[in-house]
């Protein structure tokens, strides 16, 4: 099978179970910005150099994974979307980036006031990645305001993925000074 299909000439999309939405749907906003939050994070993890940078960017570009079939996938869809074996954001996958941003916070991270993106390589691609975190944040609101999203433990993951970016940006930077 080829990636090019040509059954999107016509401006749509496909979803899950064979829907098709016009390639400008908020729901494909919100999953191509989580899309390329995952690329992003793919280019910070490729720049890392410390373990604990590049397995945690691992696990969350997973669970990444776990998100965008969920928003790829419509809300009438959605129960047989679980049935079949998918899963959908959960509280636990929420509480991993609680945990490891409390672990973060704990080591007295330094910054002084608003940090500037661009101390070096890996840090300023995790601020890069962020800033695409918090764009896919307000699409999955913009989903949730109209109907579209039923799971607020999406937009829940998407908003401690973007604070923990910016935690592990800045624990990059200190480390750097040490």
């Amino acid at each position: 099978m080829s990636i090019i299909t040509k059954t999107g000439d016509d401006g749509t999309t496909g979803l899950m179970y064979n829907r098709r939405v016009s390639k400008c749907h908020p729901r494909v906003e919100a999953y191509g910005a989580v899309d390329e939050l995952n690329a992003a994070l793919g280019l910070a993890r490729a720049t890392a150099e410390d373990d604990v940078v590049t397995e945690n960017l691992l696990m969350i570009q997973k669970d990444l994974v776990i998100l965008m079939g969920e928003l790829a996938t419509m809300p009438a869809d959605l129960q047989r979307y679980v049935k079949e074996g998918f899963r959908v954001v959960e509280p636990d996958m929420t509480a991993k980036l609680e945990k490891l941003a409390k672990e973060l916070e704990a080591q007295n991270i330094s910054f002084d006031g608003w940090a500037t993106p661009g101390a070096n390589q890996t840090s300023a691609a995790l601020d890069i990645a962020r800033t695409i975190c918090r764009r896919g944040e307000r699409r999955a609101w913009a989903l949730e305001q109209s109907g579209e999203l039923k799971n607020l433990e999406l937009i829940k993951y998407l908003n401690r993925a973007s604070d923990l970016l910016w935690l592990l940006a800045r624990w990059i930077e200190t480390k750097a000074l040490c």
